[in-house]
């Protein structure tokens, strides 16, 4: 291959206007430096996250990308070329790359890792063993600090890590209210994943119905979206509960900072306990993080949807379904 196509980011998109902000192009493939690592992608993951690396704002987790940048995200492929010899050619290989046919990566930089090449479905390695699966263990296990016989609700519990913190906190054995938009989304919720409760933000009271359904209060939540779903939450925490946010999905396309919870009075009436967590912190722990994925895996306790779109040239589409709701589970696009 002497040509690479990849997205790069022209202007900071108005909404999910991404068309006018970012455009395909193609380059002439170069040489490596030492120490990188070129990446033939065979699945590129679609993360909510990387929204906000679109923004001009600089008051996130990190720096926004520069205009002219190729854009980055989630890559999972093999090692075509290498100057690193812990990654040799025809490894397989996760991590922080391009929206490109291939990426060039300084693996210590990156968070690239070598996956096992053996798994049945190597999407999983987005899917029940990827970053979305280790953002649910730690969210429901270690921030949320889930027991069993607990009430922890979910908000986005459809989309691919709403859908593994249901499981993980079901494996946990706490009971689950999966907060989702839709019918079919709260149907997938109780049949495939077990929740014990499955609510329909777009049809239902959502603080009506954990007052009725969950008279005790929840003693967990595991907040991916922020905005009118936490306000609907917070009244109903238990006494003493734990927030795990991970995620503000209601405010990714804003480029200017929002004003706080509305029933912030709660956190002091409740004498809750709200904490954000950010995955790559978590980094270098795969020996503590991957096992219990992988025998949930293999039990067949943790399984993950995949909506799985075709052709670089088709990311944005896969994208915008991503962030706008018309997706179940986990969004990726297959590159090659």
């Amino acid at each position: 291959m002497t040509k690479n196509r990849f997205w790069q980011l022209d202007a900071h998109p108005q909404g999910q206007d991404f068309a006018s902000a970012l455009s395909l192009r193609e380059e002439a493939i170069q040489p490596l430096a030492e120490g990188e690592v070129r990446i033939a992608a065979k699945w590129l993951s679609m993360d909510a996250g990387t929204r906000m690396w679109m923004s001009p704002r600089t008051d996130g987790y990190q720096p926004p990308l520069p205009l002219g940048a190729k854009m980055s995200g989630l890559v999972l492929g093999t090692v075509s070329e290498s100057r690193d010899a812990a990654f040799p050619v025809g490894t397989w290989v996760r991590g922080f790359g391009q929206w490109a046919d291939s990426s060039v990566v300084t693996p210590a930089l990156t968070g690239l890792e070598a996956v096992d090449p053996g798994v049945a479905d190597p999407r999983e390695h987005f899917g029940a063993l990827g970053m979305n699966a280790w953002t649910a263990l730690i969210g429901v296990r270690d921030v949320a600090r889930i027991q069993p016989g607990e009430w922890i609700a979910v908000s986005a519990a459809a989309g691919a890590t709403g859908s593994m913190a249901c499981q993980v906190a079901r494996n946990l054995g706490a009971r689950v209210v999966g907060i989702a938009g839709g019918p079919a989304k709260c149907r997938y919720l109780i049949d495939e994943l077990g929740v014990d409760i499955a609510i329909d933000y777009k049809s239902d009271d959502v603080a009506a119905r954990l007052a009725t359904e969950v008279p005790g209060g929840l003693n967990a939540y595991f907040d991916n979206v922020g905005g009118p779903i936490l306000d609907a939450v917070l009244p109903n925490m238990a006494l003493f509960g734990r927030v795990a946010v991970c995620g503000l999905v209601a405010a990714y396309d804003n480029d200017a900072p929002l004003p706080g919870p509305e029933r912030y009075d709660q956190v002091l009436m409740k004498r809750l306990r709200i904490e954000g967590f950010f995955l790559p912190d978590y980094f270098g722990r795969t020996d503590e993080y991957l096992p219990p994925l992988r025998a949930w895996l293999d039990e067949g306790r943790l399984t993950m949807r995949f909506d799985e779109t075709h052709g670089l040239e088709n990311v944005l589409t896969a994208y915008a379904r991503m962030l706008n709701g018309g997706s179940t589970g986990k969004v990726i696009v297959k590159v090659a």
